[in-house]
């Protein structure tokens, strides 16, 4: 059992650089001010307002998260990252239109500072935008090269002692595996021969993983789950985890399905669909850009439901998802889901649900948690896959041969207690037996 004699002590300031400095981005960033000035909660974030339980119940040992295991500070980080327009962290959250006026103005100074590296992109794989702060070189493998001395250069001139990268972008056009992703060898000849298969996003995770960078990926593009980037991640010693950040309906369906599933109740359908008008909504009014996303919301039920061991429960789910490019709502998203269950005899039921939502607001604390969280990974010498990790993604990394766990309950028991491992503290399996014998 890991001891945390074996996680070395955050020393330094951490540098985080995030991939897109849009909506998601910026709040997180003038959050973390906000929080560390003492002018708001963090609130959504396990790491900072979360708790742990350790040993039996009748031990009352459960203290914060944050003073359980060794994480780094909010005081502690800088920022930096990339993007396609040249404009500062403060105007591009004033663009995104995500935080109150009053909140732009507490943190103008700060976000002010903060401006974009060029980015290495593709209008190929993002139809809908067109990009202006672009990087240019002669094939892939020189802009993973340039992406790779940004990262060397943020360190120098920061002065940080270690760096996370994670993807805040839009999401990519749907693309599937091929042979130029089996391997190191075949992923970097496919760079230098402009490979279609090789999207942006895969530039800037081969960039970080070389260099000694954990990564991590918001968006449900085909980006560190292949074969060649989790070799990298390994040879590299770096932590990895993705992909999608699990913000709005899909979180609702984590939550509702493993109670229908618990209480074996059926299903028929589960109707979805969502109007926003953010840059998010707009990538996804592009078809191929949608079927990527697409991808990511239907298998939840699928992994959670498991038809196949409950055929007459659920094994004629009709599944449907719908997203929908609406300007006037903005980041503030709407999710309408309709539930066709049934119960005991098979009558019939129905659920409806309508969550009006703030996405950037949902995703800025599983930012900065999975920030933390990677920044202790490393310390801690973990390398590859952090499944443990898969409590903030609507569709998890996991090894090969085993199936993504999509359960939030179960997502949350295994961060929990990977982190009770990590610490040399026992296993919590909530058997409780012992104090009835």
């Amino acid at each position: 059992m890991r001891r945390s004699a074996g996680i070395a002590l955050p020393k330094g300031k951490l540098g985080v650089l995030t991939v897109g400095m849009g909506a998601v981005a910026t709040t997180f960033m003038a959050g973390v001010d906000l929080v560390r000035r003492k002018k708001s909660l963090p609130i959504g974030s396990l790491t900072q307002m979360g708790t742990i339980r350790l040993g039996k119940r009748t031990e009352g040992r459960s203290p914060k998260i944050k003073d359980f295991v060794p994480l780094e500070k909010p005081e502690n980080i800088v920022f930096g990252g990339w993007d396609i327009f040249p404009v500062s962290a403060y105007e591009a959250a004033k663009n995104a239109a995500v935080l109150s006026s009053e909140h732009l103005a507490e943190v103008k100074t700060f976000l002010s500072k903060i401006r974009p590296m060029k980015a290495a992109f593709d209008q190929n794989y993002v139809k809908k935008l067109s990009g202006t702060h672009v990087k240019k070189a002669r094939n892939k493998y020189e802009l993973a090269l340039q992406i790779r001395e940004d990262i060397k250069k943020f360190q120098k001139k920061t002065k940080v002692s270690r760096v996370i990268v994670i993807w805040c972008g839009s999401t990519e056009i749907f693309l599937k595996p091929h042979a130029v992703h089996d391997t190191p060898e075949s992923f970097e000849a496919a760079m230098k021969e402009n490979h279609p298969s090789i999207a942006p996003s895969m530039l800037y995770a081969w960039a970080a993983i070389t260099s000694g960078v954990p990564f991590a990926n918001g968006a449900p593009n085909l980006t560190v789950d292949i074969p060649a980037i989790v070799a990298l991640a390994k040879q590299h010693g770096v932590p990895i985890c993705g992909k999608d950040f699990k913000t709005g309906q899909t979180l609702m369906k984590t939550i509702l399905a493993p109670g229908f599933k618990a209480r074996l109740l059926g299903m028929d359908g589960w109707f979805s669909t969502n109007i926003l008008g953010n840059r998010d909504g707009e990538v996804l009014d592009d078809p191929e850009s949608f079927k990527t996303k697409e991808e990511s919301k239907l298998g939840v039920l699928e992994y959670i439901l498991q038809p196949k061991l409950y055929p007459d429960l659920y094994g004629k789910i009709h599944h449907k998802v719908r997203i929908n490019y609406y300007p006037p709502r903005g980041d503030n998203k709407e999710g309408w889901d309709n539930i066709d269950i049934f119960g005991w005899l098979g009558y019939p039921m129905q659920i409806k649900v309508d969550f009006l939502c703030r996405d950037s607001i949902l995703a800025a604390p599983i930012v900065l948690d999975l920030i933390l969280f990677l920044d202790l990974a490393k310390r801690a010498g973990m390398r590859g896959i952090q499944e443990w990790l898969s409590f903030y993604f609507k569709s998890p990394m996991c090894a090969p041969e085993l199936y993504p766990e999509h359960d939030l309950f179960i997502q949350s028991m295994k961060l929990k207690n990977t982190l009770r491992w990590m610490m040399g503290e026992d296993l919590i399996t909530h058997l409780g037996q012992e104090y009835y014998d």
